[in-house]
């Protein structure tokens, strides 16, 4: 039987369990790593105020394990994370988990065609194949702000909320202006005695449809799932068509910024306020975001927006570029994760010795965002060019999970050992995808976190679910070298 190590539980690593334990892969060769205690992902880890989705919630679930007792139509966090962990539990993927297990490296044995991991805690363990889940928003990235060690006050990033601190009555100061932190600031002004928010460049924040779901609605569900298969379906061609201007004809979103701006001029009448809340990339360049609630907390009385860039810290406060200093007894860090490092601070070592950190020397990239060339049976999930900016990241994540078990499927009828994607197929998709990058919207300028520092975007994938989902709805073997089964060499 083939054996499975799976790092992570969030929607990859959870996903991936059901539908490898579906599959046929027995519990006792299957196991997930989580660093730990409990699963959920990035759901578990940002516990920030407001901290909710995006994406509608009956769109932003599994297909095979739909819920329609959402309180609202964009779930927040801790309504997200139980979900994860209903799932987890009803699935059976719970008493498969390791907690409080990171995994330190993987090794790949060409001879044994097996990954050796090695654990915190000194354990080691084995598996035929190794999926990691770790997902583009697992790492928080931190600025290195000079005099940061002569801050009198408490610094925390965002993704590790400090909810020991009490912030009423306190001088708080934010820095960065993107999704977390446009969740996060309205629901501190409530209660702070001041707000500085430091900005860098302005983003592109739009309404929230939001509304709360009732107990009708949810009686309404309960009596015809029908209904929810329709939200489901509704809300997912609305969001695919916006892939036309994402990654079509970029020219398409400028009927949108115009709504931006009309909106934006209505939430904001100060002009000089309004002059530096308005964004000069194109948009859809950097992640569009949405808020009811961020442009009116703006414009409280004890709420500064500073645009001269953090130059460091002293002991009272941020000190801007042009010398200013901005009184402060906290800073919070909402500058976001380092989505272009994936796998870190795992070390992952394939073929001939060479780890993944090298492979990706000019910028992370694999084959259909799954597999890399030289790293036989690792799987991938939110890999490179995974990500979206117009629908749901769970439907990419499914469409990786039917790639994944056919290949495993494949493993497990036994003349195969170990499959790897030739670097010619690698090498072809990967420039063909980065040929089609140039003529989307995130190609218009701009700095965001889709790009590597030398401007190579590693994070999106530039077109529909749809596309996606065909070419990895099974595996052409041909695109692989396979190595024979064991027992096939000895014969």
């Amino acid at each position: 039987m083939t054996s499975v190590a799976i790092v992570g539980t969030g929607f990859g690593g959870v996903g991936a369990a059901v539908k490898l334990l579906e599959a046929g892969v027995a519990r006792e060769d299957l196991v997930l790593f989580e660093r730990s205690d409990d699963v959920g992902g990035v759901w578990r880890e940002n516990t920030y105020p407001g901290a909710a989705c995006d994406v509608p919630s009956h769109l932003y679930s599994f297909s095979f394990a739909p819920e329609h007792r959402w309180s609202r139509r964009f779930a927040e966090q801790p309504e997200i994370h139980a979900y994860l962990r209903r799932v987890a539990q009803d699935f059976g993927v719970t008493p498969l988990v390791r907690f409080s297990t990171e995994v330190l490296a993987a090794a790949f044995d060409e001879g044994t065609g097996q990954w050796t991991l090695q654990l915190s805690g000194g354990g080691t363990h084995t598996a035929d194949v190794l999926v990691t889940a770790c997902g583009q928003l697992s790492t928080p990235s931190t600025p290195d702000l000079p005099g940061l060690e002569h801050f009198a006050g408490d610094v925390f990033h965002s993704a590790q909320w400090r909810h020991d601190l009490d912030l009423t009555g306190r001088r708080v100061a934010v820095v960065g202006t993107g999704a977390s932190a446009i969740q996060f600031v309205p629901e501190i002004a409530k209660q702070v005695a001041h707000l500085t928010v430091f900005q860098r460049s302005a983003p592109y924040v739009i309404r929230k449809p939001d509304r709360a779901y009732g107990p009708r609605t949810h009686a309404l569900l309960d009596r015809s799932p029908l209904l929810l298969k329709a939200d489901r379906l509704r809300t997912f061609v609305t969001n695919e068509a916006r892939s036309l201007g994402f990654n079509t004809e970029p020219r398409l979103m400028k009927g949108h910024e115009v709504r931006f701006k009309r909106g934006l001029a209505r939430q904001v009448p100060e002009p000089d306020l309004r002059a530096v809340l308005t964004p000069t990339d194109p948009i859809g360049c950097k992640r569009i975001l949405q808020s009811n609630d961020w442009y009116p907390a703006l414009r409280l009385p004890h709420v500064d927006l500073v645009t001269s860039p953090v130059a460091g810290l002293q002991a009272e406060g941020v000190v801007t570029s042009d010398g200013t200093l901005h009184e402060a007894d906290t800073v919070v860090l909402g500058t976001g994760f380092a989505a272009t490092e994936l796998v870190a601070p795992m070390e992952v070592v394939g073929l001939g010795g060479r780890t993944l950190e090298e492979a990706w020397t000019g910028g992370a990239e694999a084959y259909l965002g799954t597999t890399v060339s030289g790293f036989p049976n690792l799987f991938v999930l939110y890999g490179p060019n995974t990500n979206l900016g117009h629908n749901s990241i769970v439907l990419m994540i499914e469409s990786q999970l039917r790639y994944l078990v056919d290949a495993v499927g494949r493993l497990q009828r036994g003349d195969v050992r170990w499959m790897d994607v030739r670097p010619e197929v690698q090498k072809a998709f990967n420039d063909a995808l980065q040929t089609r990058l140039r003529g989307t919207v995130f190609a218009g300028g701009c700095r965001s976190w889709y790009l590597t520092a030398d401007g190579r975007n590693t994070q999106n994938w530039p077109g529909t679910t749809i596309a996606f989902r065909a070419r990895t709805r099974r595996v052409r073997w041909s695109d692989y070298r396979l190595a024979p089964a064991r027992q096939a060499v000895s014969a």
